[in-house]
């Protein structure tokens, strides 16, 4: 029997090459290809029987599409019941606040966060598909984050970008305790926007108007590029996707910002100069992230290049035609443009099957 060591995705992988391999076995008898004989067929069913069920139970795995049905309800369940947990604690706080003493305000504060913290961990431990865990995580996030500002009035504590920095630490220990993704994408925001404030504070600016200068954003979207290479993300499924894709955003959005106001960049060049330079860089960065993500099956990574590509593509085209050219000839001209690219994907594509049956 099966001894090998799984992540949920890895267990989740397993079970859907088991049912792939299956359903083509049914096609390949029907069509008179193979026929495998009956005592093998039975040895073969009854080891992915016993097999499906062992992984069911260990991880928590769909083996139908029925379950896997129900687990998209149960994910969506699951974050409208955190989101409302959150909420409901929020208002909770302001409706009784003031009916407390400082003391009992302060108590209160840190001990919501850190029992919410301890039973998400608890959780984590006792469950496999984490659903309650990733619950508990995010309403303890939202009472840290809650009760940082809280402590800041209590004590008039003048507000810093260090809050940043202790939410995307917290919220990142949650993250990997929990295995959420979505509290990875609020700690992956908070760390790249106090890295964002210290360049924009470094430079000489008031550090809550850090995205005044987009530029700030590059060196903290390099550190999260970084990040899968740096930590092993074996038994964390997605994570790697969701750095690769956030950090391609911090870097592709600022210069698609700066390739149409260059006004804003710490450069000291003409404002055109400052938007040439963005958009050239642009168009080259999109079009190596596509060349990447093929090369290197990142999916996330060329269609994230695809949407900046034609993105940078289409304000040049609004810059270009827009005021002189009629309406109908500028939206048939991207027509066209959108009919090209096809074209081109399409080559790519067979170029890469080519190569792939060869």
């Amino acid at each position: 029997m099966e001894k090998k060591q799984f992540s949920q995705a890895d267990a989740q992988y397993r079970v859907d090459q088991i049912h792939a391999f299956q359903q083509e076995m049914v096609e390949l008898e029907s069509d008179g290809v193979l026929t495998i004989p009956p005592d093998q067929a039975g040895k073969v069913q009854g080891y992915h029987s016993q097999l499906l069920q062992n992984l069911s139970a260990t991880y928590d795995v769909d083996t139908s599409i029925q379950s896997k049905q129900l687990t998209l309800g149960m994910k969506i369940a699951s974050l409208f019941g955190a989101l409302a947990m959150a909420i409901s604690i929020f208002f909770l706080f302001y409706q009784f606040w003031g009916y407390f003493s400082i003391p009992i305000q302060v108590g209160i504060l840190i001990i919501a966060p850190v029992t919410l913290f301890l039973l998400s961990l608890y959780l984590a431990q006792k469950e496999n598909s984490v659903y309650f865990s990733k619950i508990a995580a995010l309403v303890s996030l939202s009472c840290f984050v809650l009760n940082l500002a809280m402590l800041g009035q209590i004590f008039n504590i003048t507000p810093s970008a260090n809050a940043f920095a202790v939410w995307a630490a917290f919220a990142l220990l949650l993250t990997y305790a929990c295995n959420a993704r979505l509290l990875l994408f609020f700690g992956i925001v908070s760390i790249s926007s106090f890295i964002a404030m210290k360049i924009g504070t470094w430079s000489g600016m008031y550090w809550i108007g850090f995205g005044e200068r987009p530029e700030n954003f590059f060196i903290p979207s390099l550190i999260i590029c970084m990040m899968p290479q740096l930590v092993n993300h074996k038994h964390f499924s997605g994570f790697d996707v969701i750095y690769r894709i956030m950090a391609m955003i911090m870097v592709f959005l600022p210069i698609l910002i700066l390739s149409n106001w260059g006004n804003i960049s710490y450069l000291s060049w003409s404002s055109d100069a400052i938007e040439g330079f963005y958009q050239l860089i642009g168009f080259v960065l999109s079009a190596t992230a596509i060349w990447l993500g093929i090369k290197r099956h990142w999916k996330e990574v060329t269609n994230t290049g695809n949407v900046f590509f034609i993105l940078f593509l289409y304000t040049k085209f609004f810059d270009w035609w827009w005021d002189w050219m009629p309406k109908y000839i500028f939206f048939f001209v991207l027509g066209l443009s959108a009919f090209l690219a096809l074209i081109v994907f399409k080559r790519i594509r067979l170029n890469n099957l080519s190569k792939g049956v060869s």
